[in-house]
C-alpha cells in the first residue's frame, strides 16, 4: 500500500481497506506514535518496576503524591455526553458484521464494540471491524449467514457505539512508523476517529471509547494527551471525545480518583472489569504465597471481601465526581437446556440487582438474550431516572487493607478447578489463534480475560507448591499430564476431523509456554500474537 513520511503498512490490503487506511488516518497514527510512543514505552517499563517492587515485599496503597487531587472536592468530570446519559444495560462483543447488527439491535443502551479482549488482532479483524462500524453508522451494513439467514439494522432504538481499543501493552505489527511497530490501541483509536468521529458528531452523538488495562493515572494522562492531539489534528473541539475507563487492574483500583481527574474533560466514568481484575491480583502478587492465593476462579464471587471493597469504592469514587459507575460482565449465554437457563437467569438477576442496589448506573451482558433481564433489574431501582449519580454512597470508606484482603476469600483449590483452567484456556487460545476472540464455552461467553486468569492460576499454583483439596501437590508433571488428558477430551468432543483442522497444537504450546515457564509472561496475548500472521 502506498504510504508516506516513514509510514509502512505491511499487512495485506483487502476489499475496501482504503476506506479505513486513508492518508489522513495513517498520518494521525504517525503523529500519535511520534508524540507519545516513548512515553508509552516508559510507562510500560514502570509497570515492570512496580511488579518487581511487589515481589520484593512491597505493597499497593493510595498515592501520597496525589492526595491533593483526592481531597479537593471542587472538581467534577464533564456532564454525560449525548447517547451516554442512560447506560442501564450495555452489551459487549466483537465488531464482525453479524455481532455489530445484533448488538445494535439488542435493546441495550450501549454497545461496547470490542477491538480488545473479545477480538483478536488478526490483521483482517483490525480493519474489517472498522468497516463494520463505519457501515453501521452510515446504515449500509447487512449480513447473510451460510445458512441463508439475513441480518439488518432496525429502524430505530439502536445502541450507542463505544469502541474499546487495545491496551497500551499490545503492538500493531502491520503498521510501522519509522521502522517501529505502533501501539495497537492508538491504531484502533485513530482509525475509528478518522473514519467515524465526525459522522457520529453529525448524528448528535460523538466518538466514544472504553479504555482497558491501565495501571496508573499517568497512563490515563497519556490517553488524554492522545485525545487532545487527535481532536486538534482533525479540527474537533476538545472534550468531544468521551472515555470510560475499565478499572480492571489491581494498581488502578488505588488510583481511581486520579484517573478520573486526568480524563475529567473527556471522562464518561469507570467500569468494574471484574475478570481482568482477578487476573491482575494474581499477576501482581503471584510470588507472595498464600496471602494472595485465590481458590478456583469460579468460586470467587463479587461478594467476597476484597471484590466487594473494590466495587463499592468504584461507585463512591464515580458519584463523588459526577461520573457514571458501570458494573461488571454477566458472561452467561442462553442455553437449550431449561435447567441451565433457569440457573443462568437467576444468577444474572441476583448479580445485577446487587449492582443496582449498590449504586451502579448500568452493567454489562455478553449476549442479546440477557439484555432484558439486566434492564429489568436496573429498572426496579432507577425507574424513569437515567442514572443514580446522585447516590453518592458517603457511607463507603474503603481502606487499602480492605482492597488487599485476598486471604479471607473462601474456597478451595481443586483438581476440577485445575482441569477447568487448562481446558478452557486451551479452548479459548485455539479460537483466538484462528481469529475469534469471543468464544462460547460451557454456556459462558469467554474472552481473553478468562484465558489470562486460567493460565495465571496454573502458574501461581505450580510455583507456590499448592496442594489440591484431594491432597495432591501441583507439580509440573501433574500439569503436563492433565494437559494431555484434557487435550484428549477436547479431541473426543470436537471430533477427529475438526480437531485436525484446528490450531490445537499451537494452542497447547502457547498455554504450556505461559503456564509452565519459570518466568511469568505479562500477557499471554503477546506470545500468541507472534504465532498469528
Amino acid at each position: 500500500m502506498d504510504t508516506f513520511d516513514g509510514i509502512e503498512v505491511t499487512g495485506p490490503i483487502g476489499d475496501r481497506f482504503d476506506e479505513i487506511l486513508t492518508p489522513r488516518a495513517l498520518e494521525l497514527v504517525s503523529i500519535l506514535h511520534r508524540e507519545l510512543g516513548v512515553r508509552r514505552e516508559e510507562l510500560l517499563a514502570q509497570r515492570g518496576k512496580r511488579i518487581q517492587a511487589l515481589a520484593d515485599g512491597g505493597t499497593l496503597d493510595f498515592l501520597a503524591e496525589t492526595r491533593s487531587v483526592r481531597e479537593d472536592d471542587s472538581w467534577r468530570v464533564a456532564d454525560p455526553a449525548p447517547g451516554l446519559v442512560d447506560r442501564r444495560v450495555e452489551i459487549t462483543g466483537p465488531t464482525d458484521r453479524k455481532m455489530t447488527i445484533n448488538a445494535l439491535n439488542s435493546g441495550a443502551k450501549v454497545w461496547l464494540a470490542d477491538h480488545e479482549d473479545a477480538n483478536t488482532p488478526l490483521w483482517e479483524n483490525v480493519v474489517n471491524g472498522q468497516l463494520s462500524l463505519l457501515d453501521s453508522i452510515t446504515g449500509d451494513i447487512d449480513f447473510t449467514s451460510l445458512e441463508g439467514k439475513s441480518y439488518a439494522l432496525n429502524d430505530g432504538n439502536l445502541a450507542t457505539i463505544v469502541v474499546r481499543p487495545r491496551g497500551w501493552h499490545l503492538p500493531e505489527k502491520h503498521i510501522l512508523v519509522d521502522g517501529k511497530r505502533t501501539a495497537g490501541g492508538l491504531v484502533d483509536f485513530a482509525l475509528y476517529l478518522t473514519a467515524c468521529g465526525q459522522l457520529q458528531i453529525d448524528r448528535g452523538q460523538g466518538p466514544y471509547f472504553y479504555l482497558p488495562k491501565m495501571e496508573s493515572h499517568l497512563e490515563a494522562r497519556l490517553w488524554n494527551d492522545a485525545f487532545n492531539l487527535a481532536q486538534d489534528f482533525l479540527g474537533i473541539p476538545r472534550g468531544t471525545i468521551r472515555a470510560t475507563v475499565l478499572i480492571e487492574t489491581y494498581p488502578a483500583a488505588f488510583e481511581m480518583e486520579e484517573i478520573l481527574y486526568e480524563l475529567r474533560d473527556h471522562s464518561a466514568g469507570l467500569n468494574a472489569g471484574r475478570w481482568d481484575y482477578m487476573f491482575s491480583v494474581i499477576k501482581c502478587f503471584r510470588t507472595r504465597g498464600r496471602d494472595f492465593l485465590l481458590p478456583d476462579r469460579n468460586s470467587v464471587t463479587m461478594t467476597v471481601p476484597f471484590m466487594r471493597a473494590y466495587t463499592e469504592l468504584l461507585v463512591r469514587t464515580c458519584h463523588k465526581r459526577g461520573a457514571h459507575a458501570i458494573g461488571g460482565m454477566a458472561a452467561f449465554i442462553p442455553s437449550k437446556d431449561p435447567e441451565v437457563n433457569e440457573f443462568a437467569f437467576k444468577k444474572l438477576t441476583e448479580d445485577k440487582t446487587r449492582e443496582a442496589g449498590d449504586g451502579f448506573d448500568g452493567s454489562w451482558v455478553a449476549h442479546p438474550g440477557m439484555v432484558d433481564a439486566c434492564r429489568e433489574a436496573f429498572d426496579k431501582i432507577l425507574g424513569d431516572r437515567p442514572h443514580q449519580v446522585d447516590k453518592t454512597r458517603e457511607d463507603v470508606h474503603v481502606t487499602a487493607e480492605q482492597l488487599l484482603d485476598v486471604r479471607s476469600t473462601p474456597g478451595e483449590v481443586t483438581e476440577e478447578g485445575l482441569r477447568s483452567n487448562i481446558s478452557v484456556g486451551i479452548q479459548y487460545l485455539e479460537s483466538w489463534l484462528r481469529g475469534s476472540g469471543a468464544v462460547g464455552i460451557n454456556n459462558l461467553m469467554e474472552d481473553a480475560a478468562t484465558a489470562e486468569i486460567s493460565r495465571s492460576q496454573v502458574w501461581q499454583w505450580l510455583h507456590t507448591d499448592v496442594e489440591l483439596s484431594n491432597g495432591e501437590k501441583v507439580t509440573r508433571d501433574l500439569v503436563e499430564r492433565l494437559i494431555e488428558e484434557e487435550m484428549a477430551t477436547i479431541k473426543d468432543e470436537v471430533g477427529a476431523e475438526a480437531f485436525g483442522k484446528g490450531r490445537w497444537d499451537d494452542a497447547r504450546a502457547t498455554f504450556a509456554e505461559v503456564a509452565l515457564a519459570d518466568e511469568y509472561a505479562d500477557f499471554l496475548t503477546l506470545p500468541a500474537y507472534e504465532r498469528m500472521p
